[in-house]
């Protein structure tokens, strides 16, 4: 079995933690892709099915683990 090491850090009570801040940029990034597809949905929610899904996942996945709003 192997052993495990650890190795104590003591917190650095001193540090401030980086204050949070919204990107607007974000923000309007994320109506856009809503608002595309409430416009697919609108106007043809059948044959748009597919890019309905695709920017759906988009937003739930790929868009909030690759960017941030903190920049």
């Amino acid at each position: 079995m192997a052993k495990v090491f650890t190795i104590p850090v003591v917190p650095d009570i001193g540090r401030r933690k980086r204050e949070r801040k919204s990107d607007p940029r974000y923000v309007d990034g994320q109506r856009l892709l809503v608002e595309a597809m409430k416009y697919l949905a609108q106007a043809d929610p059948v044959t748009n099915r597919a890019a309905i899904e695709l920017l759906s996942e988009h937003v739930r996945t790929r868009f909030r683990m690759s960017d941030s709003p903190l920049g």
